[in-house]
């Protein structure tokens, strides 16, 4: 891997003292990223951190998560998102262009309403790594009834990269 390189990426990542984690190994049938052309497509990642330990619960119950863990567990899924596009693009960050799409679910109550309040701690860390131009995005944020093991967030996101 290419991490001491001086670019603006590796820098960032060391200002914040974020380590890039192993990338996660899919839990079924499907790739954890694909690419076409010069997107990457990032499959649906979870707040699993690297213990293995999910951060799990539905946001919006009186007795159910707060919102800062939601916000965490959000965070976290950026997190994941980065070490897969490390994993594809070889250990070379600066191969990113552009942070196309995040895609965003939270596991809430039907009445709950903040959900980009929770995807705001992902785009924050993705715009953070790789800086405002690059990291600038399009989402959306949905609340789901239930989500996968009973994960709190999952995001999948969509890069562009160089040939």
């Amino acid at each position: 891997p290419k991490t001491t390189m001086a670019s603006p990426v590796y820098e960032n990542l060391k200002r914040i003292g974020l380590v890039i984690p192993k990338a996660n190994a899919p839990a079924a049938n499907y790739l954890p990223f694909k690419r076409t052309g010069n997107l990457v497509y990032i499959a649906g990642q979870i707040p699993k951190n690297e213990q293995g330990e999910l951060m799990t619960g539905k946001v919006g119950l009186e007795k159910g998560i707060s919102m800062e863990h939601a916000q965490e567990a959000a965070k976290l899924c950026g997190v994941n998102i980065i070490a897969q596009m490390n994993a594809a693009t070889n250990g070379d960050l600066t191969k990113v262009k552009s942070v196309v799409k995040l895609e965003g679910f939270v596991n809430a109550t039907e009445d709950f309403r903040d959900h980009p309040k929770v995807l705001n701690h992902a785009s924050d860390l993705l715009v953070e790594v790789f800086g405002a131009e690059v990291g600038a995005h399009s989402r959306f944020a949905v609340g789901a009834g239930s989500l996968p093991l009973d994960v709190t967030v999952e995001i999948g996101c969509i890069f562009e990269i160089e040939d």
